[in-house]
């Protein structure tokens, strides 16, 4: 009896420590404020430099919180971010709460509908680290922005397999097991 208990319990928490590896979507709330999707005030207020402070992985969301009256989001290709290029944008989104899934690894660039509002500044890139890898557990950062694309964009530092929530909830299913199986 006792045995088959330990057994329902160690399953349980198995199950709960897979549901919560999967559960690790965030959103990012560009700009780090509700009113971040602006023309910054400075250089050093820039989108990008916000940007390179973040840690996106597959499957965040980025979130804009904006006036739609006034202005909208657009994706763009890397040449439309460079020239501010609002015409033939990959996707347009203008709604006063946008949320745009990231879906693969590497560079994504954003930019106001407003031209002149780009050509001040009020545009982004997002770079998407790729995914993890199952024998390390660490992160590979994607491309280089700076490198890669020849411009000026966030730096996309390591970080280690073990950190974040998915690797305290695996400490904790470890001892847990351990606990059990005694």
């Amino acid at each position: 009896m006792a045995f088959s208990s330990r057994i329902c319990s160690i399953s349980l928490v198995l199950a709960f420590a897979v549901l919560v590896s999967f559960a690790e979507a965030r959103d990012h709330l560009v700009g780090g404020k509700p009113d971040g999707w602006k023309i910054p005030a400075s250089e050093s207020d820039s989108l990008n430099k916000w940007a390179e402070k973040s840690r996106f992985q597959i499957g965040d969301f980025l979130v804009w919180n904006y006036d739609s009256k006034k202005d909208s989001v657009l994706e763009v290709t890397r040449e439309a971010y460079l020239s501010c290029n609002t015409s033939t944008p990959i996707a347009e989104h203008k709604k006063d709460e946008t949320k745009v899934q990231l879906e693969k690894a590497g560079p994504y660039y954003f930019i106001s509908g407003s031209q002149a509002n780009c050509e001040k500044g009020e545009k982004v890139i997002v770079v998407v680290m790729a995914a993890r890898s199952r024998r390390s557990g660490a992160v590979s950062p994607a491309l280089a922005p700076s490198s890669a694309f020849g411009i000026e964009a966030p730096a996309v530092a390591p970080t280690s397999g073990a950190s974040g929530l998915k690797g305290g909830v695996m400490v904790v299913v470890g001892v847990l097991a351990a606990f059990l199986m005694m």
